[in-house]
């Protein structure tokens, strides 16, 4: 059988900065790592476009890679910034170098609309570092817009593609499709707003962040073992804040200040081009972080968890 990234939630892991000058915080990463290991995700998704890989220089993408390594024992996806097939192999051999064996897969873009365009980027990704392959459609990182025919078409013909992450609106439909066509695990992002519908259309689960990464996991094991009204129950009360962080051109920044919020970074500083937390903002988000909190609190299925409280 074709080789497929396990299922389940993987965790888009972002990258916590420190001061004026907004330096790597080494101790928060290490924090926030653990964390989703603590609670039960399948993996990990580093360096990807919610963990600012394209602000980081290459010393720094190597370093956030180490200290994952080491604080966690969790399978990793690596995010490749390079829509450019040399820069790409640059980026695969330099996490290959760090993370070994525990790298699961590159995450690598869509990097044009035609098909045989892409294969051939993949192709020789594949045959320069041996790496498998996470394919990602994100027009609003990428720029490049594809159809879903295409993308059926180029996972059929790249077998070393163990995933794809469907990250072009309506996810549910082009989810529906892939899942239908290919042999290997589909995955949802933007923040789990779409995961019920997309779990229904037949993704293997999640790849993306949340400030409360709890409420993914658990919707995702109570679609494994008990269909959609279990899960639609363990989603639902964190519903409101899974939206407000997803606001266009604000969600890192709402994000990393929902993470300080809860404990889990001590900082929430954001690198340009992306928009600063907006204070106008706070009181609403204060007041989805309490009911999310109150709900993981009273979820039958809490997983352990030693973040503060908001």
């Amino acid at each position: 059988m074709r080789e497929s990234l396990a299922p389940g939630v993987w965790g888009v892991v972002a990258t916590p900065f420190q001061g004026s000058t907004l330096d790597l915080d080494t101790d928060s990463l290490a924090q926030l790592a653990e964390h989703y290991e603590s609670i039960g995700a399948t993996g990990l998704t580093v360096l990807g476009v919610f963990g600012e890989a394209a602000a980081l220089t290459a010393a720094e993408r190597s370093l956030v890679l180490e200290v994952v390594v080491e604080e966690t024992q969790l399978p990793l996806v690596v995010g490749v910034t390079s829509l450019f097939t040399g820069t790409a192999v640059e980026e695969i051999r330099a996490a290959q170098a760090i993370a070994g064996d525990r790298l699961a897969a590159a995450m690598v873009q869509v990097n044009s609309a035609r098909a045989e365009v892409v294969i051939a980027h993949l192709n020789a990704i594949h045959q320069s570092t041996g790496a498998k392959v996470v394919l990602q459609d994100y027009p609003v990182a990428s720029g490049v817009s594809i159809s879903t025919e295409a993308l059926i078409y180029i996972v059929q013909a790249c077998k070393f593609v163990v995933a794809v992450k469907a990250e072009a609106p309506p996810t549910s439909v082009s989810i529906a499709q892939l899942a239908s066509a290919v042999d290997v695990s589909v995955f949802g992002g933007l923040g789990g707003q779409g995961l019920l519908d997309e779990l229904v259309a037949g993704a293997a689960g999640a790849m993306t962040g949340f400030s409360y990464p709890e409420a993914l996991v658990a919707c995702v094991r109570a679609w494994q073992s008990g269909g959609y009204g279990p899960a639609r129950d363990e989603l639902l009360p964190y519903l409101p804040l899974i939206n407000f962080e997803q606001q266009v051109r604000i969600a890192l920044a709402v994000r990393k200040e929902c993470f300080l919020q809860r404990g889990l970074i001590k900082e929430s500083g954001v690198r340009p081009p992306a928009a600063p937390f907006p204070e106008v903002l706070r009181q609403g988000m204060l007041t989805h972080l309490a009911e999310a909190a109150r709900a993981l609190d009273a979820s039958p299925t809490r997983t352990t968890h030693t973040a503060g409280r908001p």
